[in-house]
């Protein structure tokens, strides 16, 4: 059987549990306050999650040729492997456009890569245009993302949803590949196709310590979305008082409005997030 993996991009749910501190019936309250209020246009509209929710990787044995098939399983010694590929095209792709080098990162088959990675062409997309650097990454399988970025793989190609490895990394809460692909040159404000930077996507899932740690990368905190929203009014539609909190000890615009010309303190008002509207009080009363 091939390995799958799979996450779901739920909007503004994140694991379903409310930071707020208040009861479980009153935050689905206020949920629905959010989204029946016509007032805000938008503020509730769900992102396309394909990207998270489908197969990493679907893969039939019958489909695979005898270099893919030794990429992907990863069980051929080394030395008929080095023969391998001396006889046959590394660059060569399977039906779903994957070469041997995106099985083999996807897989997790690091010795493998070992091997490909000085021969073949780092940088090829397939069916999905993403490259082997983010199958390493989406399938968290670091030692092979590192093997890449450490031979040049560019690690700005934005995939079919607009997604670049620093999105997977961070959705999957991996604070050292970020690092690593920061440190490679990954672009910390690249967008996908719903104008989420790796920050705002963070926020949106309620990832709180890859927030921070983009927030210590000094990532632009006043970035906005397909719908014009900031980080600030992502963490308060998603009702986390823990990130709200975060967010107002930076340097970040409380008063931005979104496409539908709502705050973040007007939506944590219009959805009687109570807690979240004494946070804003209190940085009123502290001036900011």
């Amino acid at each position: 059987m091939a390995k799958w993996c799979c996450h779901c991009f739920p909007c503004c749910r994140g694991s379903g549990k409310s930071n707020l501190g208040a009861s479980g019936d009153q935050d689905d309250s206020a949920v629905k306050t959010v989204r029946s209020s016509k007032s805000n246009v938008g503020a509730w509209e769900e992102y396309d999650d394909s990207a998270f929710m489908e197969p990493r990787y679907h893969v039939r044995q019958e489909d695979l040729d005898k270099l893919h098939r030794a990429a992907w399983w990863g069980k051929v010694p080394r030395k008929d492997l080095i023969v391998m590929l001396r006889d046959t095209d590394v660059n060569k792709m399977d039906k779903q456009k994957s070469t041997a080098l995106h099985l083999a990162s996807a897989n997790g088959n690091s010795e493998v890569v070992k091997l490909l990675d000085r021969q073949c062409q780092l940088n090829v997309l397939d069916n999905k245009n993403r490259t082997a650097l983010t199958e390493a990454v989406q399938c968290q399988e670091d030692e092979c993302a590192l093997m890449l970025l450490e031979h040049g793989t560019d690690p700005n190609i934005p995939d079919e949803y607009g997604n670049t490895a620093l999105h997977y990394a961070i959705y999957n809460e991996d604070k050292l590949m970020a690092k690593a692909l920061l440190l490679h040159g990954a672009a910390i404000e690249s967008k996908n196709k719903h104008d989420l930077t790796p920050l705002l996507l963070g926020v949106h899932e309620q990832k709180q310590q890859v927030v921070k740690f983009l927030i210590k990368k000094k990532a632009n905190l006043n970035a906005l979305d397909g719908y014009g929203r900031t980080a600030l009014i992502l963490a308060v539609c998603c009702g986390s008082a823990s990130l709200v909190s975060l967010l107002l000890e930076q340097n970040i615009d409380v008063s931005s409005q979104d496409l539908s010309g709502q705050t973040a303190r007007e939506y944590a008002v219009s959805s009687h997030h109570n807690v979240i509207c004494q946070l804003f009080s209190t940085t009123k009363k502290n001036g900011c």
